[in-house]
């Protein structure tokens, strides 16, 4: 008799995008190496955003809301991915200003039910042409609340 895997928690806000830790992710000591942690999670926002159709072609000036530049990054690694294979990053909103985000994120097991690593990120959108802050726009607005955190 095999036991069943539990069942996927229900998130109550967010997304879970599943991601693939390769081979060569993995660093000498057979560990997801600290610096592929945050560029899963970075191809995971990027595939929520396109899926919302905010995409980047290599034209700065028709990019709109995919023009932004990173503020700050903080992580914090909680338990070792020790093998490839498929994992998660669970992604929402923890504000939305008027030219700012913060968001939050969680890499973790393919269910979601376990956390290797945590952390948020603020971005802020630029306009192309000056590289100061600018406003979202009403439609990456709508995307975006659909993605706060109920208690944020």
């Amino acid at each position: 008799m095999t036991a069943e895997a539990p069942p996927a928690p229900t998130l109550s806000y967010g997304r879970l995008i599943p991601v693939t830790v390769h081979f060569d992710d993995l660093d000498a000591l057979g560990l997801l190496h600290n610096a592929r942690y945050p560029l899963l999670v970075e191809r995971a926002w990027a595939e929520l955003w396109q899926a919302n159709g905010i995409t980047f072609d290599g034209d700065w000036a028709a990019a709109g809301d995919a023009c932004n530049a990173v503020k700050e990054l903080r992580l914090t690694y909680e338990a070792p991915v020790t093998r490839p294979g498929p994992y998660a990053v669970h992604l929402w909103l923890d504000r939305l200003g008027t030219t700012g985000l913060t968001y939050g994120f969680r890499f973790c097991s393919a269910d979601g039910a376990v956390t290797y690593a945590r952390g948020s990120r603020v971005l802020v959108r630029l306009d192309a042409t000056t590289l100061r802050p600018a406003p979202w726009s009403e439609g990456f607005r709508g995307a975006a609340r659909e993605l706060l955190r109920p208690d944020a």
